[in-house]
């Protein structure tokens, strides 16, 4: 795999792009003076092309491969595209997790380079297709989420995820994971939060406009940072139907204060430092805990399937 890696990473068909700091404006400065620890946390913004596995591998891991990160996160379906139009593409483009030719390939970066990875991809289990998102890191694959709340044409092909909100605890600090829409139901957050998550890794293929100013909310109402790695450019698979994705790839603190976000159209990798100790302080006056200031007993009709 080494080898493999290598390979893939010898030739590139146009250079990485320039890594993209958050200008110091952008900084909460309450946050500088507290003495939490800092990492580097990055995304990487672009446009794959459906079906060309090897060649969007190359672009993704060729732009991350020298980045000075702690973690950076992928798009979803990354390596593939996004439009399927069959259930045969899902199952010639899907793999296996862990033991796929894309998890292996970003297991075996995080362990030369010593930083993590969540990156998305659709992933076969057995007769199963899942829209799923790995997170590696320096001692290789750590684990998978599967996409809890599928959009659009995604619930022809692919199972809602079977396996629930997962948090992992790194050296870096408590990594959780969503995909795509599940931003849009404030439970999957919330379930993050509530498990102990500082940092909540979200591959994207937006397509609404409404993400890029809700994350910021998503991230206050929970005390929280996101890294939501967004794709850009279209795809127009389908006869009558065309998908175009905004890009606008952001990473937002617990205060809710947007710390970088890329353009629509750019690929782009972006990293800024965060402090995810940070996330573990739920006080919002001296008075008020968002944690322990709940009271479940009264919306525990949240939980019901229909009302």
């Amino acid at each position: 795999m080494q080898q493999a890696l290598k390979n893939l990473l010898q030739v590139q068909h146009q250079p990485a792009p320039p890594a993209v700091k958050a200008p110091a404006v952008h900084a909460d400065k309450t946050i500088s003076i507290l003495p939490y620890p800092k990492m580097k946390a990055g995304l990487y913004q672009f446009a794959p092309d459906f079906g060309n596995k090897d060649g969007n591998l190359k672009k993704a891991l060729s732009a991350v491969k020298d980045a000075d990160v702690d973690l950076v996160v992928l798009p979803e379906f990354f390596a593939t595209g996004y439009q399927f139009v069959s259930k045969d593409e899902v199952a010639e483009l899907s793999e296996q997790i862990p033991g796929g030719y894309t998890t292996k390939l970003l297991s075996e970066l995080s362990r030369q380079k010593g930083f993590y990875i969540v990156a998305g991809l659709p992933e076969k289990d057995g007769e199963r297709f899942f829209n799923s998102a790995v997170l590696t890191g320096p001692d290789g694959f750590i684990g998978v989420y599967r996409k809890t709340h599928l959009f659009f044409e995604e619930k022809l092909f692919f199972i809602p995820g079977d396996i629930g909100f997962k948090v992992w605890d790194t050296e870096i600090g408590r990594i959780g994971i969503m995909i795509c829409f599940d931003w849009f139901f404030p439970e999957s957050m919330r379930a993050l939060a509530l498990m102990g998550a500082d940092i909540v890794a979200h591959p994207a293929n937006l397509v609404l406009p409404y993400c890029p100013q809700a994350m910021p909310i998503r991230c206050l109402e929970n005390k929280v940072y996101a890294i939501t790695a967004n794709r850009t450019g279209e795809e127009n698979r389908k006869k009558g139907q065309s998908l175009r994705f905004i890009g606008q790839s952001l990473i937002a603190s617990p205060e809710g204060k947007i710390l970088i976000r890329a353009p629509e159209d750019e690929e782009v990798l972006l990293i800024t430092d965060i402090q995810p100790e940070l996330a573990r302080n739920k006080s919002l006056t001296s008075l008020n805990n968002i944690f322990d200031d709940r009271r479940p007993e009264m919306y525990s009709n949240i939980t019901f399937k229909k009302l």
